[in-house]
């Protein structure tokens, strides 16, 4: 039997048009970091759930007026 090792795993792979965006904050003693990344496609998607939401969100108001 032959012994591999697990060390030397392979990278994850990444999407070709992936964005990628990172935020840092120093207020004093406070420090606050993000990061954040996304594909385009998971931005369209967004765009689609906010749509839905807010169109739901009008047809209960229209519904709800005398």
């Amino acid at each position: 039997m032959t012994e591999t090792s697990n060390d030397a795993q392979p990278p994850v792979p990444v999407h070709p048009e992936e964005l990628k965006a990172t935020w840092e904050l120093n207020l004093g003693k406070l420090h606050m970091a993000a990061s954040a990344r996304c594909t385009p496609a998971g931005i369209v998607a967004a765009g689609v759930v906010a749509t839905a939401i807010l169109l739901a969100t009008r047809a209960l108001i229209r519904a709800r007026r005398p």
